[in-house]
């Protein structure tokens, strides 16, 4: 009952709390200037880089003890006055029996429905490519057999720890790495747990470590190696990954620090883990690794990670958006998913601008997905079918977007893609403008037939047959085909 209770107390706040921090949380991840780039040397790394970069649409999974109690992800247990922060429940009122508890929930986590192929099959029949999957989030709670911690889902306190598909992440991985996606790693850099990071000597105020590394550079030492150890489980025996997804970025050298953006000023200390010699253990294991350290401009961020957002224009760099497809990134029982219509169109933005997108989606503590996850994968799939080639591999045209219209292409072949409104109706004729070829033929993607096409001043006019609307009246977007004759 105590685990039902918990649930129905957390989740109200934890919706409210998400739609305030959606925003703000989102903006620590977005706010940042992005002309430092530093593209890869390694010739391996570039490669990888360039693949990943043709894949374009990826799942993002968070999922710990968090989801017991239908809670945000690890925030809970930080001591800062923000929405997302705030503790709800029995224990709210004193930090040190909030944590507690909140470490004890490992003994009632205990998701027997755990069936990793099926949402590899979801998610590959939905169009997805590659994965990102939480090995541990900034509570320390690890989804993987570290031998650097016992707070795991292998420890005996944990109530999995039994099931023979307890080494999550890597069931995970392998699962995904059997239907030839790209394996990634999701890893916080802070860990609220250990107490090198947050030291019982000194309560933590707020995120970041909770003693200055400079005064006790032995702790600190500790705490680099306890992070480049589990590290480097993750990259000797967890088979091929190709991705090291970094989060938390207020760990970090004080001299990336941007005094430009907000939420960086408020980072206290030097907080340097040795990002050079992570990588380099990491690429030495996995060649081509790509290393994601969010929001830390430099060699270690291969591609940029905008959350809960998609840039305005074009960015000549590779970038990805990491979004939820309700409307926050931890499990809560009564989710509120976007529509397949503004899922889709959110892909075709993005890869329009020359990103990625990276959809998540949260397990329950039972360890399985929303059914209307699964609906909303089977849609978004049965478009990418015929639409596709649209967008996989493709390259972004000038003007990029446009109103409703969204521009990519493969070599001389080009697309425009139309973002109906949700109760648009389909007309009879529609005008292609952007037009780069003297003597184009047009097809609509999923409709056999070439279409009749006339150039005028505004551009290329497009008669759409009754066939050709009937189909295009049940789709969410309208993919046109244009090549040289």
């Amino acid at each position: 009952m105590k685990n039902t209770y918990f649930r129905s107390l957390y989740f109200g706040w934890t919706l409210a709390s998400l739609l305030v921090s959606g925003v703000t949380q989102a903006q620590q991840h977005s706010e940042q200037n992005h002309a430092h780039y530093v593209p890869p040397k390694d010739s391996l790394v570039s490669k990888k880089l360039a693949h990943w970069q043709d894949v374009k649409f990826g799942l993002l999974m968070h999922w710990g003890t968090y989801s017991k109690w239908g809670i945000v992800e690890s925030w809970s247990l930080c001591p800062e006055d923000e929405g997302w922060c705030e503790r709800r429940g029995p224990y709210a009122a004193n930090w040190y029996e909030y944590k507690k508890a909140y470490e004890n929930i490992r003994t009632t986590f205990n998701p027997t429905q755990f069936n990793p192929e099926r949402w590899a099959t979801a998610a590959k029949d939905a169009g997805m490519k590659y994965v990102v999957f939480t090995t541990k989030h900034h509570d320390g709670f690890c989804m993987f057999d570290t031998k650097q911690t016992d707070y795991k889902i292998t420890d005996p306190k944990t109530a999995f720890s039994s099931n023979p598909r307890s080494n999550i992440a890597k069931e995970v991985f392998s699962a995904f790495r059997g239907q030839d996606f790209m394996v990634g790693a999701y890893f916080s850099k802070p860990d609220w747990n250990t107490p090198s990071y947050w030291d019982p000597y000194f309560p933590p105020k707020d995120r970041n470590v909770s003693y200055a590394p400079k005064k006790y550079p032995q702790k600190w030492q500790q705490f680099k190696d306890f992070t480049y150890n589990q590290i480097q489980e993750l990259m000797t025996d967890y088979g091929k990954i190709d991705i090291l997804w970094l989060d938390g970025g207020w760990v970090r050298p004080a001299s990336t620090i941007d005094s430009t953006i907000s939420w960086q000023r408020t980072i206290p200390y030097d907080q340097d883990i040795d990002m050079a010699r992570i990588a380099g253990m990491g690429r030495s294991k996995q060649p081509g690794l790509l290393v994601v350290d969010r929001t830390v401009t430099g060699e270690f961020e291969n591609y940029v990670t905008p959350e809960q957002s998609i840039p305005d224009s074009y960015m000549p760099i590779p970038w990805e958006s990491c979004m939820t497809m309700g409307d926050s990134w931890s499990y809560i029982p009564k989710e509120n998913f976007k529509s397949t219509r503004k899922l889709i169109h959110t892909l075709v933005d993005i890869v329009a601008k020359n990103g990625n997108l990276l959809l998540n989606i949260a397990p329950s503590p039972e360890g399985d997905w929303h059914p209307e996850a699964y609906q909303r994968l089977q849609e978004i799939g049965a478009w990418l079918r015929v639409n596709g080639e649209s967008i996989y591999g493709t390259k972004p045209v000038a003007p990029y977007r446009q109103k409703q219209w969204a521009y990519t292409g493969n070599g001389k072949t080009k697309y425009q893609t139309y973002l109906p409104s949700d109760k648009e109706t389909v007309p009879t004729t529609i005008t292609l403008s952007n037009v780069t070829q003297s003597k184009p033929t047009v097809k609509l993607l999923g409709y056999t037939k070439a279409l009749k096409a006339n150039k005028t001043a505004e551009g290329l006019v497009v008669a759409l047959p009754e066939a050709a609307q009937k189909l295009l009246a049940s789709q969410p977007a309208w993919v046109f085909k244009l090549e040289e004759r």
